[in-house]
């Protein structure tokens, strides 16, 4: 059950990280990459089998063990894309400075 509830989640991040991708504002743009590399993250997590043990606290005989190079690997992609959404938001209110406007249509008008 719960690995059809992930599926949902995944999916569900996905759409809307699609759907504002496709949006005319950069800062929605921007909120969809980050729910996209979210919903790729889940993703991830899920096919890592996180039902196991807990490989340090017992041996159990290499049945039902988690990997924890999964967590670790997502983990470390969660604060490299809190960096890269945080300097990209940064763009983006440079531009907003810049050209007044964040409408990907008008930026593309005053070049």
């Amino acid at each position: 059950m719960t690995q059809f509830v992930l599926a949902a989640v995944v999916g569900a991040l996905f759409t809307l990280g699609t759907f504002l991708v496709l949006r005319r504002d950069v800062v929605r743009v921007v909120w969809g990459i980050t729910m996209i590399s979210q919903g790729a993250n889940v993703y991830l997590v899920t096919m890592g089998d996180f039902g196991g043990s807990v490989p340090i606290l017992g041996h159990g005989g290499g049945h039902g063990i988690t990997d924890p190079l999964v967590q670790a690997l997502v983990l470390t992609a969660i604060v490299i894309g809190f960096g890269t959404t945080a300097f990209a938001l940064v763009l983006t209110y440079r531009v907003y400075e810049e050209h007044g406007t964040i409408d990907m249509n008008e930026l593309g008008d005053s070049t």
